[in-house]
């Protein structure tokens, strides 16, 4: 390992300063709220009000001094097994790390086009902008893509890369109408059949964009957790909305959105989530297939991409603020993207436990969809949004009923 990678590493996980900070906070005020829990003057939810009665006559009959040693102790051994996790993971061995099956048939700017080979249907996969392409092949034992080619399908990929110049510019019209639609025309120009279009979550809107102008060229349409109603289900409508002039202010000053503040977003989501995974991953043998995928991972997430200024502006401002979208208010090249206007089979995939895409904002799109087309299949994963495609259950509870689909777009999987 270089110094430059073992310096970036050594900042991992993005923002590192913030988990920590996050992670102190959270013990600290742990302490601090003793006395209040003890004299039962906490603001418990509704739901905890009983438990939280139960649990101040238990504290009420501990030694103040003893229990605040027992909880000191405590804070401090799970910020020490948080930090041990930290430590292991930067310092893990790392295989697979920039693995790339596809062979680049096509590339503009810093935009490729990635063909896995095979000989059955051509199905082209159209990722987020935000994180790399290759969360839809991460490892060889995690690899939705390479296990379709061995399904006998012909996947091809978008790897959207890191803006570069010409892309600091970009709107999602150029994306879409540019980038997307040479891409598939390259596809085409591979495999004279029609593809079917697969998009992942931001992904997704780009796919149905892209769709609804090249429906002759297409052979069917599927949209794993892809946002539409962004005031459903969740808090990032709000927070963006609170956030909106300070983000706008970012945006003059950089050009892009960069990486840490996107990271800073998704951790707001779960303030507690990095605190968890890396006590855990602390309990793990190096060696273990669940610690190399868990390395794998993390290094996606944190290899993420930073959004050229306008593309934020639409997707942070005009979907996630002004849910633009699902009133009908989205407009690519002058069009407006409206489900209501697809021809096409459809699939949606929503999975459950997604704190990204909560499963109300993707039901909404699902739901347009369906009156457009009719019978619409839905895949429901027991999963989160990134372990519905690369967790332990995604081979029967994503990877199956899509492959089934992707065989034959108008049958029922």
């Amino acid at each position: 390992m270089d110094w430059d990678q073992n310096q970036m590493l050594q900042m991992r996980p993005r923002p590192l300063a913030l988990h920590l900070s996050t992670a102190m906070t959270s013990m600290m005020s742990s302490l601090a709220a003793l006395p209040s829990a003890r004299n039962n003057s906490l603001p418990w939810l509704p739901e905890l009000k009983q438990t939280a009665a139960a649990l101040t006559v238990e504290l009420g009959g501990c030694d103040e001094a003893a229990l605040f040693q027992a909880v000191a102790a405590e804070c401090q051994n799970r910020l020490a097994a948080m930090l041990k996790g930290v430590r292991s993971y930067q310092e893990a061995e790392r295989p697979h790390r920039g693995r790339s099956v596809g062979q680049e048939i096509w590339s503009h700017g810093g935009t490729r086009l990635l063909d896995y080979g095979g000989t059955g249907r051509p199905v082209l996969f159209v990722p987020s902008l935000i994180n790399g392409a290759h969360i839809l092949d991460l490892t060889p034992e995690r690899g939705l893509l390479t296990w379709l080619r061995g399904e006998g399908l012909r996947p091809f990929l978008v790897d959207w890369g890191t803006p570069g110049e010409a892309e600091r510019r970009f709107t999602l019209d150029d994306y879409i109408c540019s980038r997307l639609s040479a891409a598939l025309d390259a596809v085409r120009e591979t495999d004279a059949r029609a593809p079917a279009l697969v998009g992942y979550c931001m992904g997704g809107n780009l796919a149905l964009a892209l769709a609804l102008r090249r429906q002759d060229d297409l052979a069917g349409l599927a949209l794993l957790a892809t946002p539409w109603d962004f005031h459903a289900g969740g808090p990032q409508g709000p927070m963006l909305k609170t956030l909106a002039p300070g983000l706008d202010g970012l945006l003059r000053a950089f050009g892009v959105l960069p990486v840490d503040v996107l990271q800073a977003l998704f951790a707001a989501l779960d303030p507690g989530l990095a605190q968890r995974k890396f006590r855990h991953f602390s309990t793990l043998d190096p060696k273990s297939a669940e610690a190399a995928h868990f390395v794998a991972l993390e290094d996606w997430v944190n290899d993420g991409m930073p959004l050229a200024a306008a593309v934020a502006r639409e997707c942070l401002l005009g979907w996630y603020d002004e849910t633009n979208p699902g009133q009908g208010l989205w407009r690519v090249a002058g069009q407006t993207v409206d489900p209501g206007a697809l021809r096409l089979p459809a699939l949606v995939a929503i999975p459950e436990n997604d704190r990204i895409v909560p499963a109300a904002s993707a039901q909404a799109l699902g739901d347009a969809v369906a009156d457009a087309v009719g019978d619409v299949p839905v895949i429901r994963p027991a999963a989160g949004h990134i372990g519905m495609v690369v967790g332990r259950r995604a081979k029967s509870q994503l990877w199956r009923p899509l492959l089934n689909w992707l065989v034959q777009p108008r049958a029922a999987i």
